[in-house]
């Protein structure tokens, strides 16, 4: 697999204090903690093998995992699924280590019941293919090459790729927490989906869907919200790049997205650091109502370049407030802001289509939105 540049050591934990940032116009810190979002072990990017059990899988067949504990995973099989039903108590680490399965109607892995399950790549030859479309499992919608029904963390210090011809990549009705390892997902629908949340702290992640990307929404609206704190992202998106309900945050780490409709789309966007560069064909960074949470786009910090397609296109698009407080930003569009609501530069070094501004005016190229906003 030479899809991946190894990436050396992890980058420093960030650790902002929780604020209030949803109330229009404040900030003091991030929104998320970064130090509240992953445990001690969901860094671990090795696993203790003193008690580890080796799992025998075979072609066309199911291995069921039914108690907490270490089990390796290796060998190349066909229509072969690893199912975890251990209990909602219990954690469960799945080490792969040369791990290559091939299915045509099912996941390879498959988290039935658990209170969290580590997928550790401990080498750089596993990969996972589904090739023709899920088949369900009673009244579950079997949608991903990965899917859980708990929390699932991906880490290790080997490789990953995942391909999915007709659903998402890697699907979980939790939290999915990515820590390390170099990952590859390409799926026709979203490559990383989850209810609760997608929260990654460092990782080489190549991502290309036929939809999101990156994809977190919640059924009540309530959570449904993207972190991000480290790593490399490099994404290909036939929709969205990075989707949250509730919330994106971004603190850090190198996001490359190479094309999208809209780079980065919730209710809430907060960018407090990181290395950024959006080409999109809708709106750049989109703030739109989705979740209760107050209606906002906020840039504290980060080096943040959008480049934008032709046509009736937004590079900052809030259907609320716009605050731009810092950073490096550096926009190519017909149309660099647009608001609904309060509207306000305050810092940063902000460059559009080649000249420094200072303020959010009116810029020459015109103005009104396919909402009604204003535009500058």
């Amino acid at each position: 697999m030479n899809k991946f540049m190894k990436i050396s050591g992890a980058l420093a934990l960030m650790t902002m204090s929780l604020g209030s940032c949803f109330a229009a116009g404040s900030v003091s810190a991030g929104v998320l903690s970064g130090s509240d979002l992953f445990t001690s072990r969901d860094l671990q990017q090795s696993a203790d093998l003193s008690d580890a059990a080796i799992i025998g899988l075979s072609s066309r067949s199911q291995a069921i995992i039914a108690d907490e504990g270490v089990y390796i995973l290796s060998g190349t099989y066909a229509d072969s699924t690893v199912v975890v039903d251990a209990g909602d108590d219990a954690k469960v680490q799945l080490v792969l280590d040369g791990f290559n399965v091939k299915n045509s109607s099912a996941p390879a892995i498959y988290v039935k019941s658990a209170d969290k399950v580590f997928l550790t790549a401990a080498s750089d030859d596993n990969s996972i293919e589904v090739t023709g479309r899920y088949k369900a499992d009673g009244s579950t919608n079997l949608d991903a090459a990965v899917f859980s029904r708990a929390d699932l963390v991906i880490n290790g210090t080997g490789s990953l790729e995942v391909i999915s011809a007709a659903g998402n990549g890697i699907s979980t009705k939790d939290d999915l927490k990515i820590t390390g390892s170099s990952l590859y997902v390409k799926a026709n629908e979203d490559a990383l989906e989850a209810n609760d949340s997608i929260r990654i702290y460092d990782g080489n992640i190549v991502l290309e869907s036929g939809k999101d990307a990156l994809h977190a929404e919640d059924s009540d609206k309530s959570t449904g919200y993207i972190y991000i704190q480290g790593g490399s992202l490099d994404i290909s998106a036939g929709d969205d790049a990075v989707r949250g309900t509730s919330l994106v945050q971004v603190d850090g780490g190198t996001l490359d997205i190479k094309t999208s409709q809209e780079g980065l789309e919730a209710t809430h966007i907060q960018i407090n650091g990181g290395d950024i560069d959006i080409y999109a064909t809708d709106d750049g960074i989109n703030a739109a109502r989705k979740s209760n949470g107050t209606v906002m786009i906020e840039v504290n910090g980060g080096d943040i370049s959008v480049s934008m397609a032709a046509g009736d296109t937004d590079a900052f698009d809030s259907n609320g407030d716009l605050y731009i407080r810092g950073g490096d930003i550096d926009v190519t569009a017909r149309s660099a802001f647009d608001a609904d609501g309060t509207a306000e530069m305050t810092g940063g070094d902000v460059k559009v289509n080649g000249s420094a501004v200072t303020e959010i005016t009116v810029q020459s190229f015109g103005r009104g939105g396919a909402h009604g906003g204003r535009r500058w």
